[in-house]
C-alpha cells in the first residue's frame, strides 16, 4: 500500500492511499474517521501523479469526471451506493432518497445515508453531492464547511 498527500488550496491537505489495483482512500485533513497510515506502507508521491493531476484539474474547474482506477472496500450494498454516487453529474445535488431509488431500494434511505458516510474515496466518488430531502446540507466526513466549498466549487460561474 502506498500513500501521499495533496494540498488542494481550497479544503486543506488530502491523504491519498492506494495500491496497484487503484485508489482506496482519500481523507480530509479534519476527517471524522481517518485512515491510519501503517508502518509497512510506503510514501510514494510518483505513484499518485495521475490522481494528483486529475484532482488539480478538478479544483481548477477543468475536470468534471474522474477517470482513475478505484478500489474501494465495502459491503455489496455500500459498493452499489458508491457506484450510484459516481453517476451524479458534476454540479448537481440529489437526495438520499434519489440514491435509494437509483439502486432499486427506495425504502433504504437511512442505509444509503450510512453507506454515503462510509465512502472511502470522497470527491472522486462525489458523496458531497448528496443532500437532505429538504435541501439541507447533511453530515460529511470532512465537515459541513468542506462540503459547502465542494458544492460551491461546482456551481456555474456567472
Amino acid at each position: 500500500m502506498y500513500y501521499d498527500f495533496f494540498e488542494t488550496g481550497l479544503i486543506g491537505t488530502l491523504t491519498l492511499v492506494g495500491d496497484e489495483v487503484g485508489l482506496r482512500h482519500i481523507d480530509f485533513e479534519k476527517e471524522k474517521n481517518p485512515v491510519t497510515i501503517r508502518d509497512q506502507w510506503k510514501k510514494k508521491p510518483d505513484f499518485f501523479a495521475p490522481v494528483k493531476a486529475q484532482l488539480r484539474a478538478y479544483f481548477k474547474r477543468e475536470l468534471k469526471q474522474f477517470d482513475i482506477p478505484l478500489a474501494p472496500v465495502g459491503t455489496p450494498f455500500q459498493l452499489k451506493v458508491w457506484q450510484a454516487l459516481r453517476a451524479i453529474p458534476y454540479g448537481e445535488l440529489v437526495s438520499y432518497g434519489t440514491i435509494a431509488e437509483a439502486i432499486g431500494n427506495p425504502k433504504a434511505v437511512r442505509a444509503v445515508g450510512g453507506a454515503n458516510g462510509k465512502n472511502p474515496i470522497p470527491i472522486v466518488v462525489p458523496c458531497h453531492r448528496v443532500i437532505g430531502s429538504d435541501g439541507s446540507l447533511t453530515g460529511f466526513g470532512g465537515g459541513l464547511e468542506t462540503k459547502k466549498r465542494l458544492i460551491d466549487l461546482e456551481r456555474p460561474r456567472l
